[in-house]
This record gives C-alpha cells, sequence and structure tokens, in this order.
C-alpha cells in the first residue's frame, strides 16, 4: 500500500534541453527524471506527444495516434548504432528557446538516414520485434505512414488540397502507392518504432523511480489530419469532405467573439452506432504511452460548442448534447471500472458536466491562480477541494506564477492572496507560497510546472491562448536544475504527505 497523496511536475518533453532545436527522449530527459526522483515527485506530466502541424502546437496534432518524430533522440540512435556521431556536428545547440524550423530542417534527413540503415541492417531478432510493433498498430500505424509520405509529396498542403484520386483515398491508387513506395513507408514506420523504443525506456525509468506519467489527449483532432483523411465517416462533412460546421466556445467574459478552434466535429450517432471504435482505439493507444490521461476540454463529451463552419467568429454557435455517459460506460466495459483519467473541467461547467466526472469517479482540475478575483473564484482554492483533484499553481495555459504576479494580477487578486496565503514581501516569495498552497490542499494530486519550481516569470510562459505566435518555444537550461530545488522540493513533499510515505499502523 502507498499514499494517493503525490505531487508531479508539469514540462513538455519539447522543453528538455537537447541538441537539435528541440527537447527529445535523449539525456536530458533522464537527468529530468532524476531531478524529480530527488525532489520526491511521482508524476510528470506531458503534453500531447503527436505529430505538431499548425503553430507547432501539440494540440494540433497531424495524428492522433502517431508519434512526433521530432522527439526521437539523435544521440540514442547514435548509441544503438543507427547512426554514426559524426552526424550529430554542427546540430543547433541544447540552449535558446525551440526551433521548430530548423529541427524539422536538420533532424528529419538524419532519421531516415537512421531508419534507412535500421532497415537494412537490424538483426533478425530487432526485426521481429519491429513487425510485432508494424502488427500491433497496423490499424493507424499503415494509414498515418501513406498520410506523412503523400503530404511531404505534395509540399505539405493539407490533404483537401491533393489531387482528388488522393484526398479520396481512390482504392487502386491507394494501392499503387503502397505497390510503389514500400521503402518510403517503411522508413516512416521505422521513425515511430524508433519513436515507440525511446518513449517506453524513458517510461520504464520512470517506473524504476516510481514516477508515473500523465498524459494528455485533445477532444478534437485537426481538419488536416491523417484521422479525418482516413476516416471521413466519423466527422460532420459534406460531400465534398470540407467540414460543415466546427468546435469552439462560446463568448465569456474572457473573449467578446468566442474562440473559433475549426476543428471538424464528430458524428457521434454514427460512433455510438458503431460500438465507439475509433475512440476506443484512442484511449487503447493512450493507455500505451500513458500510465494515466488528461482528458482536454471534459465539458465536450456532456454538449460541445458547435459553429457552422462558414462564420468566422464562434458567436452563432449552438451547444449540442454528445453522449458522454453512453462512451464512458463503453470506456469501462473495455478498460476497467476504475478509469485512469483526469479531467479537464475548467472554465464555465455545468451541473450535468460536473455529474458526468463524478458518476465516472474522474478527478477535476483546479488551478490557484483562478482562485483570488472574487468569490466566484472561489472554487479554485483549497478549502473548497475534495480530495479526488488534481491542482495546480498554474497551467500550459496560464502565464508562470511569478509572471502572474507580476504583469497579471490586479491589486485586488494580490490583496486577496497576500489575505488567504501571507503577505508577499518579495516579487519571488508567491512562487513557493502558492507551491505550499497547492502541496498542502486535501487535493490528492498536486502539479507544479517547471517554471515555477524555476522561479521564471512572463518569459518563459508556454502558451497564450489565441495568439498566434511565439507559443510552445520555452526551454530550461541545465544548470537550472539546481540540487537545492529538488531539497526544497522534497522537504515540502515529507510535510505535506506527499513523499509516499504510510505509517506502520496503516500497514496493520
Amino acid at each position: 500500500m502507498t499514499s494517493k497523496r503525490i505531487s508531479g511536475v508539469l514540462l513538455h518533453v519539447t522543453s528538455l534541453p537537447s541538441i537539435g532545436g528541440v527537447g527529445d527522449f535523449g539525456p536530458a530527459a533522464y537527468t529530468f527524471v532524476d531531478f524529480l526522483a530527488a525532489g520526491k515527485q511521482r508524476m510528470w506530466q506531458v503534453l500531447p506527444l503527436n505529430p505538431t502541424g499548425y503553430g507547432n502546437s501539440p494540440y494540433s496534432a497531424l495524428s492522433a495516434f502517431a508519434g512526433n518524430p521530432l522527439l526521437v533522440s539523435l544521440e540514442f540512435l547514435v548509441r544503438d548504432g543507427w547512426l554514426s556521431a559524426d552526424r550529430l556536428q554542427n546540430l543547433p545547440p541544447h540552449e535558446g528557446p525551440c526551433n521548430f524550423i530548423q529541427a524539422e530542417a536538420v533532424k528529419m534527413p538524419l532519421l531516415e538516414q537512421a531508419a534507412q540503415h535500421f532497415l537494412d541492417h537490424a538483426s533478425d531478432e530487432t526485426r521481429l520485434k519491429f513487425q510485432r510493433f508494424c502488427n500491433d498498430n497496423f490499424a493507424w500505424l499503415a494509414d498515418y505512414a501513406m498520410f506523412d509520405v503523400l503530404r511531404r509529396r505534395f509540399d505539405g498542403a493539407s490533404w483537401n488540397d491533393w489531387p482528388r484520386e488522393y484526398a479520396l483515398r481512390d482504392a487502386d491508387t491507394m494501392a499503387r502507392l503502397h505497390r510503389d513506395n514500400g521503402r518510403e513507408l517503411a522508413i516512416v514506420q521505422a521513425i515511430q518504432f524508433f519513436f515507440n523504443e525511446q518513449w517506453c525506456a524513458l517510461r520504464t525509468y520512470c517506473g524504476q523511480h516510481d514516477i508515473r506519467i500523465l498524459g494528455d489527449v485533445a477532444i478534437f483532432v485537426n481538419y488536416d489530419s491523417a484521422d479525418v483523411w482516413t476516416h471521413p465517416e466519423i466527422f460532420e462533412l459534406d460531400e465534398d469532405r470540407k467540414p460543415m460546421r466546427v468546435s469552439g466556445v462560446p463568448p465569456d467574459y474572457f473573449s467578446a467573439n468566442g474562440q473559433r478552434w475549426g476543428n471538424p466535429l464528430y458524428k457521434w450517432q454514427y460512433m455510438e452506432d458503431h460500438g465507439f471504435e475509433w475512440w476506443v482505439s484512442r484511449i487503447r493507444r493512450s493507455l500505451a504511452l500513458y500510465d494515466i490521461t488528461r482528458l482536454d476540454h471534459f465539458r465536450g463529451f456532456e454538449a460541445y460548442w458547435s459553429i457552422p463552419a462558414d462564420e468566422e467568429t464562434a458567436i452563432n454557435g449552438q451547444w449540442i448534447k454528445a453522449p458522454g455517459r453512453t462512451l464512458f460506460q463503453k470506456f469501462r466495459e473495455v478498460f476497467g471500472q476504475n478509469l485512469p483519467f483526469v479531467a479537464e473541467d475548467l472554465g464555465v461547467i455545468t451541473q450535468e458536466v460536473d455529474q458526468l466526472r463524478i458518476d465516472y469517479d474522474l478527478p477535476g482540475m483546479r488551478v490557484l491562480q483562478f482562485g483570488f478575483s472574487d468569490r466566484g473564484g472561489h472554487l479554485y482554492l483549497p478549502h473548497q477541494f475534495v480530495p479526488n483533484t488534481v491542482v495546480y499553481t498554474g497551467t500550459h495555459d496560464n502565464n508562470t506564477t511569478l509572471g502572474w504576479w507580476q504583469d497579471n494580477a490586479t491589486p485586488v487578486e494580490k490583496h486577496n492572496l497576500q489575505t488567504y496565503l501571507h503577505p508577499i514581501e518579495q516579487d519571488a516569495d508567491v512562487v513557493w507560497a502558492m507551491i505550499k498552497c497547492a502541496s498542502a490542499s486535501v487535493a490528492e494530486t498536486s502539479i507544479i510546472p517547471l517554471q515555477d519550481v524555476l522561479h521564471l516569470g512572463s518569459g518563459a510562459r508556454m502558451n497564450v491562448p489565441a495568439a498566434p505566435d511565439g507559443n510552445w518555444s520555452w526551454r530550461y537550461t541545465p544548470d537550472q536544475l539546481h540540487p537545492d530545488l529538488s531539497e526544497k522540493l522534497a522537504a515540502i513533499m515529507v510535510m505535506t504527505d506527499r513523499d509516499g510515505y504510510v505509517p506502520p499502523a496503516a500497514n496493520a
């Protein structure tokens, strides 16, 4: 038996200080896990690991199933013999913001070289392992490989702009592609195998240090994705396979026009009639990658904001009911009674959404930064928490705690925070005050963005929602993971009973 009370750190893999332009599964990831273990952290939360599309957002993926090739470590490909060490010379350094364009330009040719060498020289045992991976993931891997090959052939154009026979997946055309481009398709699959092997090794290392992975599944998928191209029948598309209605959220206090995300909506009735097969496959893939899955925009499983595709804003949408209860019952039938999910239930949440989460025993999320404006925000403060909660100082969509305090918090919020906690004499004091507040709460899980642990300001913010540029690029530097920080974290974990210790009486 172990204590349910745990703490973890939110850090996307791209924020690791790896060579090649973006963070990856290489040596820096293992150093970070060591830092987590030293700080008695027992969870690592990552953002979606899928290949990214527009704006390099992990929530704007080219596939809901595939892994992002840029997360594959070139250093480990050298270690494993698939790439020569001299190929790593003159790669972008491990310092500075992520440069996705540069990483794509320098890493992809090397990944393809490694894949070619792998296909030509792998041992019989390794080939068997690769074949098993391809067989186990055939439901998405074969189509993703074709999508990737075609997307590069047509200079990155969206699939709906490809020649009609490819866009509509003409059977003879697809058969010819498979027959004539077997090597290209195998290279894509080999890179996915590299991704899987390296991620599974890192996850195993986490497990050896009693650290679980909290992953992330975005509720919607991109229109320009392998998923929509492969399964147009499950989305609200017209006869030309263009979206009829798209996703978003209605106008609110933060946005007079709402947010028009633009993802195609699901044909929920069709999905239900077919046993939610696609969603079951998606969750099965998620549970193969993560120990626990955060369901982004959980309220969309109860009802979603449906916007006519020709509308430029989200104003003229409407709420449409979704079969969330039937879907989650299906998940229980397939994956067991205790679903390993966290419900992202931030924002304006109805009683029906709350009840769906409660009925399926899913922890909700609370963000401390939201709690200090007025009485309406008090549900985000610890005195209103229940144990089945994940508390955050802030998320990837928030400013860092220090940045929020210095640049965003109103005088009222600053006054209320100091009333609730204690006077803040120096700006930096707010960071550990919030970390201690989250850790001391009754919430069974507490998550702290690494930027807060490192006392970083607004320049380290990961994402500004609705901002078109400048997001997802923050990376820390190796020297910032100072042992003093892990020691301070560890001390707080001991005092708030998040270190895994169970009193002897609990074992009686």
